[in-house]
């Protein structure tokens, strides 16, 4: 299969959920539509989309995790990815956007509604590496849509 974008999601407020959104702007920035809390810890040019694999998403809920898209904080649901193949320096083409993974993510309490005991080091990488949220900067700006492609650049 290949790698689409499952699901957007943006939460105004800021934090989560993330709620779902039919398309958006991924800017240098941040992704238009979205906020943050606490901007130590997320948005920037570094930390500008948080993506997540909607099949670790299914393996979670299988494991009886209420996880869902949007749930965990993630800016895009992506379906068919090798999502533990995935690593920072990645170069992706979504909808008409290109993004360059930064780095993973660290989980914080705010997503512990998500997880079974508030555990929410289920998608640490440390304990659980091919588990983690994924950061990406905007190397290129673009309006992206529920259902896009998700194409690996390789650079020539």
């Amino acid at each position: 299969m290949a790698a689409r974008v499952h699901q957007i999601n943006v939460n105004p407020e800021g934090g989560v959920p993330k709620h779902r959104v039919a398309s958006t702007r991924l800017l240098r920035e941040g992704v238009e539509g979205d906020k943050h809390r606490d901007l130590r810890f997320h948005g920037g040019p570094a930390r500008a989309v948080c993506l997540y694999s909607l099949e670790r998403l299914n393996a979670l809920a299988e494991e009886g995790h209420p996880a869902r898209p949007g749930s965990i904080g993630e800016n895009l649901t992506i379906e068919g990815l090798e999502w533990g193949a995935v690593r920072p320096g990645m170069r992706f083409e979504v909808g008409e956007a290109l993004i360059e993974i930064t780095s993973e993510t660290i989980p914080c309490k705010n997503i512990g509604g998500s997880f079974a005991g508030g555990d929410f080091t289920r998608v640490s990488a440390k304990k659980h590496p091919g588990w983690s949220r994924l950061y990406a900067s905007v190397l290129r700006e673009g309006l992206v849509r529920e259902g896009d492609p998700v194409h690996e650049v390789h650079e020539a």
